[in-house]
């Protein structure tokens, strides 16, 4: 008999709920971040921002790219399906009105749990 006989195993499994789990605003990043995500920094005088956000489940990372794209003209950086996660660029204004409209659609009309949208 062997030392491993009597461990007990446990398998985690992830039941995803429908929530925004992270939405957060980088208000003018420093140009590192731009280059170390691989995007581009915004040219706009008015200055930049970086929107995070994560949803679960994540197929619905599709309609949050939709609302965050039409809502505010916020350039679509990247969209995660395995992972729920969306990253959005543009001009202040524009990164945190995309995430409130995001965040006002999931709450009101998918019935999601939201967290507070932070900023730095």
């Amino acid at each position: 008999m062997s030392e491993y006989d009597n461990k007990q195993r446990i398998i985690q499994e992830l039941v995803p709920g429908k929530q925004i789990s992270l939405a957060h605003i980088m208000a003018n990043p420093d140009p590192i971040l731009f280059e170390k995500l691989g995007i581009s920094a915004p040219d706009e005088e008015g200055g930049s921002a970086i929107g995070v956000m994560t949803i679960s489940p994540a197929e619905t990372a599709v309609i949050i790219a939709d609302l965050a794209v039409k809502s505010s003209g916020v350039i679509l950086e990247l969209i995660d399906l395995e992972q729920g996660s969306l990253i959005v660029t543009g001009t202040v204004s524009q990164v945190e009105s995309s995430i409130a409209a995001v965040m006002e659609y999931c709450s009101r009309m998918l019935g999601f749990s939201v967290c507070p949208v932070t900023k730095t």
